[in-house]
């Protein structure tokens, strides 16, 4: 074989190979740590219930199913807004829940349409007394690029965020403010507010990102060779030895 590559050529394809093979190499280590963030979810979300746990609480707890006893605090509830469920807008309702010894933590209770925000047209959600809620351990949402910041004093919350809830509601005692609950929903009968399922649907593509950069790397590879081996600076064979006319 000859190869006698050019040099422009070859200053654009190098480093393009490169960040192709960057972005592959990349998708591959998203696909493992969503396939790992899937299984962490699924086996913890149905373990066995466990009391909310007191003091610092590490990453290995996060999705731990709960069983928390006590009673909600209706009257200062806040909206998540811009939730939506299977396509509908709507919010999510966030409630301070008191438990029996005495913490205060802030429980997701799910979704609502918009036309259930007022709580004079779901009274039947407003539930009385000591109740035992199932849940799962979550820590506060991280805002995104392109998520408004939260403005309490107009009620818009967008990235559920304890210590501000907890901040702005005036919660007094010993109010959770690292973590907070998610309801689950423990039967096939879908109930408003519509709580959290234990079955993760998490979209998982990056096995097909992977794929995809991996194959514009291997089609640039292609066009180089091509390129080179019509311009008559890639031989293969007989050819290599021949000389140039």
């Amino acid at each position: 074989m000859q190869f006698r590559p050019l040099l422009w050529p070859t200053l654009f394809a190098l480093p393009a190979l490169l960040v192709l093979l960057w972005l592959g190499t990349w998708q591959v280590q998203r696909l493992e740590w969503k396939n790992q963030l899937i299984e962490d979810f699924e086996s913890r979300a149905t373990a066995a219930p466990v009391d909310l746990p007191s003091g610092d609480v590490g990453p290995e707890m996060e999705f731990r199913r709960l069983a928390l006893t006590g009673s909600y605090d209706h009257d200062r509830e806040v909206f998540m807004t811009g939730r939506t469920y299977e396509g509908n807008a709507g919010f999510h309702i966030v409630t301070p829940f008191t438990l029996t010894d005495g913490r205060t933590v802030l429980i997701n209770r799910g979704w609502v349409s918009e036309s259930y925000r007022e709580q004079d047209k779901r009274e039947f959600t407003l539930v009385e007394g000591e109740v035992t809620v199932a849940a799962i351990l979550r820590f506060p949402g991280k805002r995104g690029y392109f998520v408004p910041e939260n403005e309490p004093e107009n009620g818009f919350w967008f990235t559920l965020v304890p210590e501000q809830i907890v901040s702005h509601l005036g919660l007094q005692g010993k109010a959770e403010t690292a973590i907070y609950a998610a309801a689950l929903r423990t039967s096939d009968t879908i109930e408003l507010p519509i709580a959290a399922r234990t079955e993760t649907n998490l979209r998982n593509s990056h096995l097909g990102y992977a794929i995809t950069w991996y194959g514009i790397a291997c089609a640039l590879i292609g066009v180089y060779l091509a390129f080179h081996h019509q311009a008559g600076r890639l031989r293969f064979g007989r050819d290599a030895g021949a000389s140039d006319e």
